[in-house]
């Protein structure tokens, strides 16, 4: 098989190129990286010739480009991890797919109000439709662990995974009350070695985009 690339965004925001960035590094995939910094006056340049939304991420498989995150992840299961992205029982791995395509729809008061920015920790008001959200994102994954046992959705690391860590690095940042087992399943993605990769290098970039930073003014002490 050729060497795969994956085109990515901001590693501070772009929360649809983590997830499957994280799947293929969990999994020690090799790939190519080409980050391109996002809400820049050449961003949509840059993007033309990897992306035909021009928008990330894309993953490019020898002549085969790929767009959308959830598509991906499954093409990387199917083709490089023998289907494992999944659950391999078939009621589990309906489930965990219900699960991913919500989260992949849905959640619009977490998204517009919590943006994911990895450099940020403070605890943030929680009402309304964010509440609403937050609960029923911890709903979904303490219905799953009881289940599991663990330490991820379904036992093992898998797509429905990739899916909510951008959610987990939003409750990391913004800090919401949680339940005992959502909380340690936030600590469980922090912990692990492929999302902190991505953590620090998000920390490092250089990039700020005005409206993906909340809870703070830009330049006060705390902010990096």
């Amino acid at each position: 098989m050729s060497k795969l690339t994956l085109v990515i965004g901001n590693k501070n925001y772009s929360s649809w190129s983590l997830r499957p960035w994280l799947l293929l590094r969990h999994n020690r995939i090799p790939f190519d990286e080409i980050r391109i910094a996002l809400s820049q006056p050449t961003t949509a340049e840059a993007l033309r010739p990897h992306s035909p939304t021009l928008k990330v991420p894309v993953l490019k498989d020898g002549a085969l480009t790929v767009w959308d995150s959830l598509a991906i992840c499954e093409y990387v299961s199917e083709q490089y991890l023998g289907g494992k992205g999944w659950p391999q029982q078939v009621a589990a791995r309906a489930q965990a797919r219900a699960f991913a395509a919500e989260m992949h729809s849905g959640f619009q008061a977490l998204r517009s109000n919590w943006p994911m920015n990895v450099r940020l920790q403070r605890k943030l008001p929680v009402e309304g439709a964010l509440q609403r959200d937050i609960g029923r994102v911890s709903e979904i994954w303490t219905q799953c662990l009881d289940k599991s046992g663990g330490p991820w959705l379904y036992g093992e690391f898998g797509i429905v995974d990739a899916m909510f860590a951008p959610v987990a690095l939003r409750f990391h940042s913004y800090q919401p009350d949680l339940p005992a087992r959502a909380a340690a399943y936030v600590q469980t993605h922090v912990n692990n070695p492929a999302l902190q990769e991505w953590i620090d290098a998000g920390r490092a970039e250089k990039e700020v985009i005005k409206e993906d930073e909340v809870g703070y003014l830009l330049g006060e002490p705390g902010w990096t």
